[in-house]
């Protein structure tokens, strides 16, 4: 099992990240919302259906360093020109970022 997350692995859930138009993300960040409690019932759902495969990538990504991550998407904007992916790498979101990560870590525990 790999310990760090690709473009690739970001480039093959890329509907994942467009489902949240930019412009909604964006005001979701900035009041700093918890979107994985907004979402709570449809992410349990969307989570008993992931493979071994896919969990392996979901750990990846929860047991990263968030400034990695934050990372990850500025370089994922870079190659795809994707508007949600500049907003996850904005350092003043960091704290949205790291909220909705660890509400996901709850509801794997």
């Amino acid at each position: 099992m790999r310990d760090k997350i690709t473009y690739e692995d970001i480039e093959r859930y890329q509907k994942l990240f467009a489902l949240a138009p930019a412009f909604l993300l964006e005001r979701m960040a900035k009041k700093n919302s918890n979107l994985v409690l907004k979402f709570h019932s449809r992410i349990v759902k969307h989570l008993e259906k992931l493979t071994n495969h896919e969990r392996e990538m979901l750990n990846i990504i929860l047991n990263s360093d968030i400034d990695d991550l934050q990372k990850m998407m500025e370089d994922a904007y870079e190659k795809s020109n994707m508007k949600q992916y500049k907003i996850l790498s904005n350092p003043k979101y960091r704290e949205f970022v790291e909220l909705n990560i660890n509400e996901l870590r709850k509801i794997l525990n």
